[in-house]
């Protein structure tokens, strides 16, 4: 196996990762829905404290989710870096001072 497959494999999990984890936000907001809708009747008041508190709650998982993708995506351009970084000097990795 080369070192550009396990870097592949190595980034594929790394970003299934980041995928279940946004996947775990949104099911954690679900929950919270419900949990809102349970406590607060709905009036169908537009903008009312019960739309607010939702919105605000998925504004916050579209930040988290945003930024745990944008972790990912650096962390796999990292490995990518470093993954060439480790082709051009034949199999090791160069230190840089």
């Amino acid at each position: 196996m080369t070192s550009t497959e396990t870097g592949s494999g190595s980034a594929e999990r790394i970003i299934e990762s980041f995928h279940d984890a946004g996947n775990t936000a949104l099911e954690s907001v679900r929950k919270f829905l419900d949990t809102v809708n349970g406590v607060f009747p709905d009036v169908s008041a537009d903008n009312g404290p019960r739309q607010q508190i939702i919105d605000s709650a998925f504004k916050m998982t579209e930040q988290l989710v945003g930024t745990s993708t944008q972790l990912a995506q650096k962390i796999v351009k990292a490995s990518q870096d470093a993954l060439g970084e480790v082709d051009k000097e034949g199999g090791r990795l160069s230190e840089k001072s």
